[in-house]
């Protein structure tokens, strides 16, 4: 998919190629995430599966590959009525997988909105750590 209107019209109908090839020594990173990045396929595909059960919609504005080894999704969420605007980079190894994950969120309240959102969900779990705790 690259910069059309189909892609501003997939919505959560849209699944990423890349949560199915991930790397074994994949990561995960972002300014959602605390504590040094997330580590291994199932905890990444776990937290992508979360990020995207918040999510009420996702207004696509772009998504296609950069460079030789890269991938790129661009779009707009919204999480408990707040509106956040993300950046997906992949990194691709020599087989074709994703072996680094970044997604960035913005503007800042709403990250740190969505970073405790997180935490709910993993509440109980070794990734908490990874998220940040509610406003108390």
């Amino acid at each position: 998919m690259s910069n059309t209107d189909e892609s501003k019209t997939q919505g959560l109908s849209y699944y990423p190629w890349w949560l199915d090839k991930l790397a074994d020594n994949v990561t995960g990173n972002g300014s959602f995430i605390d504590n040094g990045p997330i580590p291994g396929p199932e905890a990444v595909r776990s937290v992508v599966t979360a990020a995207r059960g918040l999510y009420e919609f996702q207004d696509f504005t772009y998504t296609g590959d950069y460079g030789n080894n890269g991938f790129i999704e661009e779009y707009t969420t919204r999480v408990k009525g707040e509106t956040l605007h993300v950046v997906v980079t992949v990194a691709r190894n020599a087989a074709g997988e994703c072996e680094q994950l970044v997604v960035n969120h913005r503007p800042r309240n709403a990250m740190l909105l969505f970073s405790r959102e997180m935490h709910k969900k993993f509440a109980g779990t070794p990734l908490v750590d990874h998220f940040l705790a509610d406003e108390s």
